[in-house]
């Protein structure tokens, strides 16, 4: 079936290279600069996943910056010259004012070509939460949602993903100030592991602490298993782990034994979000429950009150 509609995603999304590498579907690069120069996060198709790792380990301090203005020009010319309706899913806002350049720049080529038809949408994820709304919409997309369906699709979906990671310390997301010094430095005392999510703002939240790696692994299991949705769809997982592959496969494992029906993809946290984590974080991401249905009494009046 020829599709209705073509996809603009960006590298945060951190899916393995081949499954995005389609017709119709069209990569942004986020920029990230170490030592040797500037770079750009391709997927992992000119640095492995390791040296890059092995590289900060060693003392590299990679720094990652906005897509270029340059960059949505080329994407979204691309776009035009496809003749086709698109839909842009973005890095989280929460962490990145990518999404407002986007939409200025997006503005921009509007008044160039008035039939200009793009969906922009702030998917409020990052990394393998991302991946997990990116692989699901690339099969709708082959189903046959047109363009603004998919972007409906996208704006709803994002409230059913759900996920947990874990980091080796809280030292380079306190360098690229994801979070406070503060948080970083009892993380620190306490010698944690330290466990995150995503929230419904897109930004990073702490959800506990592990003592050492192997209780960290299970706690990404029990996540799993408390969260999950009910029906098949919950079934769907994706990993990924920054250069620590045993551990990537204990978690597979133990989420095997937990659920015999799971289907599991695993990815790479690329250059760009592990510039933020550093080696050694490992994720699970998977369909869960509405996240709208647990927030609080002033959560739910701050969401109306915002229109969302």
């Amino acid at each position: 079936m020829d599709s209705k509609c073509n996809l603009i995603i960006d590298s945060c999304c951190d899916l393995p290279h081949e499954v995005i590498d389609r017709e119709g579907v069209y990569l942004l690069k986020y920029p990230y600069t170490d030592s040797s120069g500037e770079h750009l996060d391709d997927l992992y198709q000119s640095v492995s996943d390791h040296d890059f790792y092995e590289g900060m380990r060693k003392g590299e301090k990679p720094q990652t910056a906005q897509v270029p203005i340059v960059a949505f020009n080329e994407a979204f010319d691309w776009a035009y010259e496809q003749g086709k309706p698109t839909v842009y899913l973005s890095f989280s806002s929460g962490l990145t004012g990518t999404f407002d350049t986007a939409q200025i720049i997006l503005e921009q080529a509007r008044a160039a070509h008035p039939d200009l038809e793009i969906y922009a949408v702030d998917t409020k994820l990052a990394s393998i939460a991302e991946a997990l709304l990116v692989y699901e919409a690339l099969r709708q997309r082959e189903r046959g949602l047109s363009a603004k369906e998919l972007a409906d699709w996208a704006e709803e979906a994002h409230f059913f993903i759900d996920e947990e990671f874990m980091v080796d310390d809280l030292e380079a997301l306190r360098r690229g100030g994801r979070i406070p010094s503060s948080v970083a430095y009892a993380g620190s005392k306490l010698d944690v592991k330290p466990l995150l999510t995503i929230d419904d703002e897109g930004k990073l939240a702490l959800t506990g602490v592990a003592r050492g790696r192997k209780k960290g692994i299970k706690a990404l299991v029990d996540y799993y298993e408390k969260r999950k949705a009910e029906d098949a769809f919950g079934h769907n997982i994706t990993i990924g782990h920054s250069d620590c592959p045993k551990d990537a496969e204990r978690l597979v494992e133990l989420l095997h034994k937990a659920d015999e029906s799971a289907i599991i993809l695993e990815s790479r946290i690329g250059p760009v979000i592990g510039s933020h984590v550093g080696p050694g974080m490992l994720a699970v991401a998977f369909w869960g429950k509405d996240s709208r249905s647990t927030m609080s009494v002033a959560d739910r009046i701050a969401h109306k009150v915002k229109g969302k």
